[in-house]
């Protein structure tokens, strides 16, 4: 008895190297563009392991960039039953329903992959170009806060919540971001001409702001907590 789980362990680990060996082959594969044998190393590594979600992950992502939607959704379905706290397997699915214009479901999915993996950057931009398209901004908000609170020099984050302060008539918190943005990148036009218009418009309407530019001006050094601005003209 005892040699027989000796030989069951062995078998056990061997499979295990061999799984290994083809993810970080396929994992390669992808890497030089090298699609059809990528496709053969997850394939090999699903039908070894077929209780194991990465398989699954990768053969969706070939299956999206080769515009099978179906086959990339039933993937990624797979492998979030496998293992239903894989982030990734939520941002695929996302990505799926963007990519159909189904921008509800896909703005579900971008929540519960930031939910498990709150610094994918990926799915924040897949976030904030749903909520753009829903023209709905709380929570891509409340999600490149947490981000940048984790990350405070990520310029493209910073302008895109300054963006979406404008978006929201949040005018000072904009005018801060954007002089962050333009102090670190003063070559980037977007952020000048932006800074330049919510500047105007708070010139306009100084008096009503006065009490949060008062605020502003004794916590411009907290890190409170993309695509160009030519995002929101879709929206």
């Amino acid at each position: 008895m005892k040699h027989w789980a000796v030989k069951t362990n062995k078998l056990e680990s061997e499979l295990e190297q061999q799984h290994a060996a083809l993810e970080e082959l396929g994992d390669r594969c992808l890497q030089d563009d090298k699609h059809a044998l990528a496709r053969n190393c997850f394939e090999a590594a699903r039908k070894l392991s077929p209780q194991r979600p990465i398989p699954y992950l990768r053969l969706g992502t070939l299956a999206a960039r080769d515009g099978d939607l179906a086959e990339a959704q039933h993937c990624f379905e797979t492998a979030r039953r496998l293992d239903a706290d894989c982030a990734e397997a939520y941002g695929g699915l996302a990505m799926i329903h963007q990519q159909r214009r189904e921008y509800s479901a896909a703005f579900e999915m971008y929540l519960k992959c930031l939910e498990r993996d709150v610094d994918n950057l990926v799915a924040l931009l897949g976030l904030f170009q749903t909520s753009c398209q829903m023209g709905t901004f709380g929570k891509i908000i409340h999600f490149l806060e947490i981000y940048l609170a984790k990350h405070a020099d990520d310029v493209s984050v910073i302008f895109c919540l300054a963006s979406l302060y404008v978006k929201e008539g949040d005018l000072p918190r904009a005018q801060a971001f954007l002089r962050r943005v333009v102090a670190r990148e003063p070559d980037k036009i977007e952020a000048r001409e932006l800074l330049d218009e919510v500047e105007s418009e708070l010139a306009l309407a100084r008096p009503a702001y006065a009490p949060r530019n008062q605020e502003l001006a004794t916590c411009r050094q907290e890190v409170i907590p993309l695509t160009i601005r030519a995002s929101f003209s879709q929206a």
